[in-house]
């Protein structure tokens, strides 16, 4: 069904969603992968710390700066043309 198929008309009382099966649905991108990394104590104690501040755990800080670098770096590549050859 594409998405012309679909009448999103709140005025006609319209529940798209009711229609979907949500049972077979994935977030593209969004597969996760364990990983393991080693890390001094001090930066371990420092991430901690960070994390204990804002209310979030160890996991979560590493998370959330790791994804704002890489963003970061891409959009930095992408001003500077950089991003189809991947130089520093």
């Amino acid at each position: 069904m594409g998405c012309t198929a679909i009448d999103f008309s709140p005025l006609r009382g319209s529940r798209p969603a009711r229609d979907l099966d949500l049972s077979t649905a994935r977030r593209v991108n969004r597969e996760q992968k364990r990983i393991n990394v080693d890390f001094p104590s001090w930066v371990v104690e420092a991430l901690d710390r960070e994390a204990a501040r804002i209310g979030v755990t160890r996991q979560s800080i590493i998370r959330v700066w790791l994804v704002e670098r890489l963003e970061a770096d891409a959009a930095s590549k992408a001003l500077n043309g950089d991003a189809a050859s991947g130089a520093r």
